[in-house]
């Protein structure tokens, strides 16, 4: 009996390990900035929503996630192995099965916030399929502009859920715009670090097709959406100049480092970037 529980509790350990894996390089870069984002927004946050906010983004970050990687596993293998689907840990359709049945569990789950919360689930699986399952992100214009929108589809549902309230206030919705304004902008710093992948499978983003505009573009506009949402949030002269000098050195890195392993920093860097589109007051939480 103690062999088989032992077992059991294996076997239940890498089932969890595995879901983990396909969700893993976006933890750093999606999972902490969108939870950050929720409860800086949500016009009356409680920390005990904290477990479940982080549990509604991770699952919608799941069902992404297993929808993109079960599209091309070659690719993965070429140029991640470390995956679930190149590391032989499950298979292409048991991975489509986990993320179909994701789906009404996510609504359902969604459905206990309100209405709000619902429909953002509804828009973010239905920008997935898109981007996946039609072609979305092989064009880096479409690729840009989906991913801002599902970034956005996000932070709505995670801002409800981490408030107590089933509706978003006025300075909660302008963080979530200029958010995606910032994101349709300069969302393909998280393409450099796939371009040597991105050329061979002949994906067409703006790295791909113009790889010195969009280092240039990472350069003027991560500082310049600084300055202008500093300006926006009434930031004091100090913060200020420490965000606008963050943007720069995280800008000018794009250009200055080109492989990459510094490409995968910078994109870590830029992530911190999301957290500028939220007004810089303190937070009150209610316990």
């Amino acid at each position: 009996m103690l062999s088989q529980a032992i077992d059991s509790g294996r076997r239940i350990s890498g089932h969890i390990l595995t879901l983990f894996l396909f969700t893993k390089s976006d933890v750093l870069t999606t999972l902490i900035p969108i939870t950050l984002f929720a409860f800086a927004a949500a016009p009356h946050p409680h920390l005990a929503r904290i477990p479940h906010t982080i549990i509604w983004i991770w699952m919608h970050l799941l069902k992404f996630d297993i929808s993109n990687q079960i599209q091309d596993p070659e690719e993965d293998r070429r140029n991640k192995p470390d995956r679930p689907l190149p590391a032989g840990r499950i298979t292409t359709e048991n991975a489509a099965d986990v993320r179909w049945l994701l789906v009404p569990i996510c609504l359902a789950f969604s459905a206990e916030y309100g209405g709000l919360a619902l429909a953002s689930s509804i828009c973010f699986e239905a920008l997935s399929i898109w981007y996946n399952d039609f072609g979305g992100h092989k064009v880096g214009i479409s690729k840009n502009l989906l991913t801002a929108a599902g970034y956005m589809f996000m932070e709505v549902g995670a801002t409800i859920v981490a408030g107590s309230s089933p509706c978003i206030d006025s300075i909660g919705a302008r963080a979530i715009i200029f958010s995606c304004a910032v994101f349709a902008t300069t969302l393909h710093a998280q393409d450099f670090k796939d371009e040597e992948g991105d050329r061979l499978t002949g994906r067409r983003t703006l790295v791909t097709l113009f790889p010195t505009f969009a280092r240039m573009s990472m350069m003027i506009g991560i500082p310049l959406w600084s300055f202008c949402l500093s300006r926006l949030w009434k930031m004091d002269d100090i913060c200020s100049a420490a965000f606008v000098t963050y943007g720069m050195v995280v800008g000018a890195r794009f250009m200055v480092y080109r492989n990459a392993t510094a490409d995968r920093q910078s994109c870590k860097l830029y992530s911190v970037s999301d957290l500028k589109s939220l007004k810089i007051e303190p937070v009150h939480l209610l316990f």
